[in-house]
């Protein structure tokens, strides 16, 4: 069977790599962003070398809507399209020139957290379990059948990079079961329950700012949710911006008197922060000067 992939991230090298060893299967174009518009992901991975090992074309892009990227894909008529790491809708026009039929993946047990910034808000939520989704793309955002689920618990010191990690392996087990089904036309399509919906909104790197009149707990849950491959937490501190990768709790912030945002303990392995209820967070991996002991990190309102 003949595919095209679409997409821009490590899921779309996973979905790649799937393919590549099933049997039956065949791809014949990669859609994915110029290495110039790297920056619209924080994940970004150049695919030409994975489009190259499997005999695929390249197709550069950066809008896969476009009337060009159209006629190419509909001049190559696939039996199959997974848009896996593609954060632009498909537009009528495109789903026309892919044959109509559509596999898509989703971060998140749908129809639960439909939408963006799913896995920094699955960690955000405090969910305990969590599901990988294969699924048909339809006229909707994450909306489309079920093709198969996935579920896996959240640790409660989980963060983004472990998660993203689990939800790789997910991504690659369901599609080293599905890929049969789909060769054979025999995958299933289970309709999603609208009453479980729930939709997550679309997150920026302003989002990982920390507010340091939050929570300790809160602000050590922001570091987890945001950090590689995201943007990470941030704070403003004497000679600039502080990237936060890494923090934990501090359980001996309780005998020290500060305001939140002050820099309460300095020394070789990292610094420690007070927080709004009193708590404070132990940092321990950043980027940026580090700071002063007393110093105040910014709390932006």
């Amino acid at each position: 069977m003949r595919a095209v992939v679409i997409g821009a991230v490590e899921s779309t090298r996973v979905a790649l790599a799937a393919l590549a060893r099933a049997p039956g299967w065949r791809v014949d174009a990669v859609v994915t962003l110029p290495t110039a518009l790297a920056a619209r992901h924080s994940d970004f991975v150049d695919l030409a070398d994975d489009a190259v090992a499997c005999g695929a074309e390249l197709i550069a892009t950066a809008d896969g809507n476009a009337p060009e990227a159209v006629s190419r894909l509909a001049a190559i008529k696939p039996d199959l399209a997974f848009v896996i790491g593609w954060s632009q809708i498909c537009r009528p026009a495109l789903v026309a020139a892919l044959g109509g039929a559509l596999v898509g993946y989703h971060p998140a047990a749908l129809p639960r957290l439909r939408g963006r910034g799913v896995i920094p808000w699955t960690i955000l939520l405090g969910d305990p379990i969590t599901a990988g989704s294969l699924f048909w793309i339809d006229d909707g955002v994450d909306t489309g059948p079920i093709i198969a689920q996935r579920y896996f618990h959240v640790a409660p010191d989980e963060t983004a990079t472990t998660l993203y990690d689990q939800h790789m392996r997910a991504l690659s087990a369901m599609l080293d079961d599905a890929l049969p089904q789909l060769l054979a036309r025999t995958a299933p399509r289970m309709i999603q329950d609208e009453r479980h919906a729930t939709w997550g909104a679309r997150r920026t790197p302003a989002d990982g700012i920390i507010d340091w009149r939050a929570p300790a707990q809160a602000v050590e849950r922001l570091v987890r949710a945001v950090t590689r491959p995201y943007p990470g937490a941030s704070a403003i501190g004497r000679s600039g911006t502080l990237v936060i990768w890494q923090a934990h709790a501090w359980p001996d912030v309780v005998r020290i008197a500060a305001c939140p945002g002050q820099v309460i303990a300095v020394d070789a392995s990292g610094f420690s922060v007070k927080c709004g209820d009193g708590g404070g967070i132990r940092v321990t991996n950043w980027d940026g000067e580090a700071p002063r002991l007393h110093e105040r990190l910014e709390t932006r309102s």
